[in-house]
């Protein structure tokens, strides 16, 4: 096969002999994707043999997909919890893997709350580098030149605790940006970040991002990509700018650095890049002061040519914001990846947003697929899994995976519809986050969640006898950051003594209090949603849904509130309702010890 005609790409061949090989590995690893699977689920049975869970279901060292097939079953993070929780506590005997458990990563959906901990070890950070290797090979086909700048990243570490056991427990990318995979990874002109390790490795979320956008502007002319993990997490960096460009011109125009900035490890490494240069300052306060902020990442850093952040799922919703921020520019969804495993990458990054599907990489783990079929009544049999190579274009399903690091049959929550294949690897589009209501940054509420929530905010209002009558929700992402807005109808039984402002807004602390971790995190350290509003509309207005709801076609019978919204003219009928609003007075109580 001629290495020009590699991933099918309309722009010609690989940018160098490097990432040639890496595309062919790409191709091999596509073309043979099921011998690839039994061979990694052989492997990942032979090796755990031993394990105290492989063991209680009699596999007697078979590593065949038959007999695991037959003897394993479907598990959820509930059925696993208790042996995660021995590991936590400082059992090391091979319970879930014969290799030790280096540490765990902790996953932002939760479980009773609480953000769950995966099990991890030292060789999947070789996997995770292995997928990130394959990245800019890839995208190097579509946009030209990519060798010759920089990419302004925003990327940050957040906090870590320890387990019972002396574990360390912390989200995968903290993990992957402490690792030397990261810190002393070779150079590499295709991923050259303005971004200091030190700036990316500082915990102050302040500081990381006070140095990183200093960076970026002082290297505007060599940017050729902007990017965050993901989308609400670049809204976040220009919201940063638009709040502090004064204090980052002056720095320009001075050469030095805002005292605020105290971390000693970026002071000593920002004096190789500080310099006064007033032109530059000038330039970017005048751009700033601008009312318009319309394509001010084009304006501002003028030779980018995409942003690269997910945009898949909840981070949809972010879409049109990004579009006015960058002028339209092409928004590049590279990876698929998650605290359980990283599972594939775009082959197309170049797609619409709405078209992105991931191949999945068939050497990652074991992959093995539940048929979604929501709307099947009656049916008792739970549905036979399906093989990787197995599935059928256009059908959604849950995803299973088998990992080398113990998980086994290991239900991940997500929801995926193929697409195609590449070779006899198949495309996925990522549908949804099987159960999530609400999300604004790396949280994910469900509705049993909500519903407790409101539960514990309603007692607020006993004294006043009122109660919650009826209740819906959305994730507003037209602020900065973003914020869950709830609607509640009222019943007020003594109009002369019904709940005050100050009444109200405790009603939305009290709800953000009984969100998870991960939400807590959000509003208190990371900065990264905003108070939550209680909207009160008037008595009536859920009646007024129902009807609406069933003049579009709804059976009255079968009618329920939905729990959260997103179509406008639902949203445009409660707004017309709305009496009065609440915020949160203050941020919820959250700490790293905080856990069940």
């Amino acid at each position: 096969m001629a290495v020009d005609s590699i991933l099918s790409s309309p722009l010609g061949p690989p940018a160098c002999e490097k990432d040639a090989k890496k595309l062919q590995y790409i191709e091999e690893m596509t073309r043979n994707a099921d011998a690839v699977q039994e061979n990694v689920l052989a492997e990942i049975l032979s090796r755990n043999s031993h394990t105290e869970y492989l063991k209680e279901f009699n596999l007697d060292g078979a590593t065949d997909r038959e007999t695991f097939k037959s003897k394993l079953p479907i598990v959820t993070y509930e059925d696993l919890q208790p042996l995660i929780q021995r590991i936590a506590n400082g059992d090391r005997s091979p319970i879930l893997s014969a290799q030790p458990v280096s540490e765990f990563l902790t996953s932002s959906g939760t479980s009773a709350g609480e953000r769950k901990l995966m099990p991890t070890i030292k060789e999947e950070l070789d996997r995770r580098q292995l997928l990130y290797s394959l990245l800019m090979p890839v995208m190097s086909l579509y946009v030209k030149g990519l060798n010759k700048g920089k990419g302004l990243y925003f990327l940050f570490v957040k906090s870590e605790t320890k387990t019972p056991g002396g574990l360390l427990a912390r989200p995968v990318l903290t993990s992957y940006y402490k690792s030397d995979h990261f810190k002393t990874r070779p150079y590499d002109p295709y991923n050259v970040y303005t971004s200091p390790n030190e700036a990316i490795l500082c915990a102050d979320s302040f500081q990381s991002m006070y140095t990183q956008m200093l960076c970026g502007l002082y290297e505007r002319e060599q940017v050729l990509r902007v990017g965050a993990v993901f989308a609400s997490g670049l809204i976040r960096a220009i919201r940063f700018l638009q709040l502090n460009w004064p204090q980052l011109t002056q720095d320009i125009q001075t050469g030095s650095l805002n005292s605020k900035v105290t971390d000693p490890a970026i002071r000593e490494c920002m004096t190789g890049y500080l310099r006064p240069d007033p032109e530059l300052a000038e330039f970017i306060a005048k751009e700033c002061a601008k009312e318009n902020w319309e394509g001010i990442i084009t304006r501002i850093w003028p030779n980018t040519k995409y942003l690269d952040v997910i945009v898949t799922g909840a981070m949809a919703q972010y879409i049109p914001t990004l579009d006015y921020y960058s002028g339209g520019l092409p928004l590049a969804c590279t990876m698929y990846a998650s605290s359980e495993c990283y599972f594939g990458l775009n082959l197309n990054p170049m797609c619409k947003p709405s078209e992105v599907s991931y191949t999945i990489m068939p050497n990652m783990a074991y992959f093995e697929f539940l048929p979604h079929e929501p709307n099947l009544v009656g049916v008792t049999s739970p549905p036979e899994l399906v093989d990787l190579v197995n599935v059928e274009i256009g059908k959604e399903y849950e995803l299973v995976i088998t990992t080398y690091a113990g998980l086994y049959r290991y239900r991940v929550g997500d929801i995926l519809r193929v697409t195609g294949f590449h070779n006899s690897a198949p495309q996925f589009h990522f549908v949804r986050r099987k159960n999530v209501l609400l999300s604004i940054d790396s949280d994910k509420t469900d509705e049993a969640e909500l519903q407790t929530a409101v539960e514990n905010a309603s007692l607020l209002l006993r004294e006043f006898n009122t109660s919650v009558v009826e209740y819906t929700s959305y994730a507003d992402t037209k602020t900065i950051p973003g914020h869950y807005v709830i609607y509640w109808e009222l019943l007020a039984k003594d109009l002369s003594n019904s709940p005050n402002n100050e009444v109200l807004n405790q009603c939305c602390l009290a709800m953000e209090e009984s969100l998870n971790s991960v939400y807590r995190q959000g509003r208190v350290a990371d900065n990264s949603i905003g108070p939550l509003e209680i909207r009160v509309v008037k008595n009536g207005t859920f009646e007024e849904l129902m009807d609406y709801a069933i003049s579009r076609g709804a059976s009255i019978n079968q009618y329920k509130v939905p729990r959260c919204v997103s179509f406008t003219p639902i949203m445009e009928l409660l707004d017309s309702r709305v009496i009065s609003t609440h915020f949160s007075p203050s941020a919820p109580q959250w700490n790293l010890q905080r856990r069940r």
